[in-house]
């Protein structure tokens, strides 16, 4: 995976990547004053519709089969990115190590 490391423009650190389906994510460092904390997850969501569900909910499309873009309403903000404390990845650490090697979840 190709990781890219920078700051933003208040000097936070951001490591940004592709998830296994393309879209763009970051692990962020929080601007949070009383607790040391991250932004984890995609920068962006992505609704989407089936695209045989599509006109039921409003949604013009010339596709037939698969999923199509569900447009979002500029005002609506939809939350992608988790806010996670060091305890809360500690916490997860065990999770993901238990992946890493065996490929499965903890049981």
């Amino acid at each position: 995976m190709d990781i890219k490391n920078r700051k933003t423009a208040r000097g936070f650190s951001v490591c940004e990547f592709e998830d296994r389906y393309g879209a763009v994510c970051t692990i962020q460092m929080s601007s949070l004053a009383e607790e040391e904390a991250i932004w984890f997850g995609p920068n962006k969501a992505n609704p989407i519709i089936m695209a045989s569900q599509a006109a039921a909910h409003g949604v013009e499309t010339q596709e037939l089969t698969g999923w199509v873009p569900y447009p979002i309403p500029e005002a609506v903000s939809l939350t992608t990115r988790m806010h996670l404390t060091r305890d809360q990845v500690e916490s997860l650490l065990p999770i993901l190590q238990h992946f890493v090697d065996t490929g499965e979840l903890p049981q």
